[in-house]
């Protein structure tokens, strides 16, 4: 297929802006917290194992290039990475609640609509998750799909068509030369996932500082602190008209403030001590997975995982927006800000704290509350920090799992 066809037929499907997306913002910790409740016990872990392997392997995503996986993911130096993606597949069961995305002509194919790299650092142990923009128009290699079939490369495309492309492998192979990352480990999960997922747990808990009222996703939620779940959470994560400036880099924010709180109930005992629940999340988030072969082969590794994170602190657990600046030949898409990229990159084979100096703004999808401690149990000054301490520019957005912060409502 020549490059202009590819690009006409996906264009169209991209321009769409109430295409559900943002589903797999779950997985981050759907993938890390499923890895801990496997080391939870004996009889969860052989359930578990059991349905990976069943369920799991059978669909399973070659990665081009991929190395063997060793027998001990501590082998990994430098830590390992996972790329996690978003596919907004209509699902037959529930497509009647998504309109025109599911019945109309824009029902075909899937798009991978969110995209993240979670790096695990060799110890001391440290989470980052980078959320990259759909919108980012970056090149597309050349790529082989679950059938064999090679696509040839793009020289500028959106991210979100690499999966419509070429699959798993498309996005993952994708990610990892725009980042110069190795990746070791990949899923992608379907948006039905969400409304399982979060009915298993029992509600992911946001707080709201301003109301949010979005016709395109028919969220309407007041101000203050809600329980989502279901339908209610997808529409949560969905939502950009909602929140900031109405963007999808507003959004990747109000996204992070879902996933920090879904962490920390993940990592509670809330979950992790309520055996029934744990299988239930277990297997709601197995039925909706696509994993990596190097993920599905053995169950054992996510065993792994879970020693490798189970006890990093929420402070260590720090998501980022890749950084982006204006694309001048479409003002709807952004490109690589490849300065502060470096830097983030930079900070992470160092494997140092990142601390985050952006300071949010009224544009931004969410508004970080200031700690209620004592000025003297506040965090310290940088100037005061040790030495593996980075603080990155201020053109990179995020949080760690240890501040609290409120979706920035457009409703006022």
């Amino acid at each position: 297929m020549s490059e202009t066809t590819r690009r006409r037929r996906t264009i169209a499907r991209h321009g769409q802006l109430r295409t559900p997306g943002p589903v797999s913002q779950l997985l981050k910790f759907i993938a890390i917290g499923l890895a801990v409740v496997l080391v939870s016990g004996i009889g969860v872990a052989g359930y578990i194992a059991y349905d990976f392997s069943s369920t799991v392997a059978a669909n399973a995503v070659d990665l081009e290039g991929q190395e063997a996986v060793p027998p001990n993911i501590g082998e990994y130096k430098g830590g390992f990475n996972l790329v996690l993606a978003g596919v907004d597949t209509c699902e037959e069961e529930y497509a009647a609640l998504f309109g025109d995305r599911c019945s109309g002509s824009d029902s075909e194919g899937s798009l991978n609509d969110v995209n993240l790299l979670v790096h695990v650092s060799e110890e001391p142990r440290r989470i980052t998750v980078v959320s990259f923009p759909r919108d980012l128009m970056i090149p597309i290699p050349e790529c082989t799909d679950d059938k064999g079939t090679v696509h040839s490369a793009m020289s500028k495309q959106p991210l979100n068509v690499a999966y419509t492309d070429g699959g798993l492998n498309c996005v993952v192979k994708t990610i990892s030369e725009l980042s110069g990352q190795e990746v070791q480990f990949a899923a992608s999960v379907t948006f039905g996932g969400v409304i399982e997922i979060t009915n298993a747990i029992g509600g992911v808990d946001v707080c709201l500082a301003n109301p949010i009222r979005d016709r395109y996703t028919g969220l309407d939620l007041t101000a203050g602190n809600h329980t989502v779940e279901g339908l209610q959470a997808l529409q949560f994560l969905r939502t950009r008209h909602g929140v900031g400036d109405g963007s999808d880099l507003g959004r990747i924010g109000n996204q992070q403030q879902y996933m920090s709180s879904l962490s920390r109930k993940l990592i509670s005992g809330e979950v992790l001590g309520n055996v029934p629940v744990m299988l239930k999340l277990a297997n709601t988030a197995l039925s909706n997975l696509e994993a990596s072969t190097s993920l599905a082969n053995n169950p054992m590794t996510i065993v792994q995982i879970a020693l490798a994170v189970k006890e990093v602190p929420f402070e260590d657990i720090v998501f980022v927006q890749y950084p982006t600046g204006a694309d001048y030949a479409d003002p709807n898409k952004v490109v690589p800000n490849t300065e502060a990229a470096t830097a983030l990159w930079d900070a992470i084979e160092a494997n140092a704290q990142l601390q985050i100096t952006h300071e949010n703004t009224s544009n931004d999808g969410v508004i970080v509350e200031e700690p209620t401690a004592p000025t003297d149990e506040a965090t310290p000054d940088p100037t005061a920090t040790p030495e593996n301490v980075v603080a990155l520019p201020d053109t990179i957005k995020g949080n760690s799992a240890a501040q609290q912060t409120c979706s920035n409502g457009n409703v006022r």
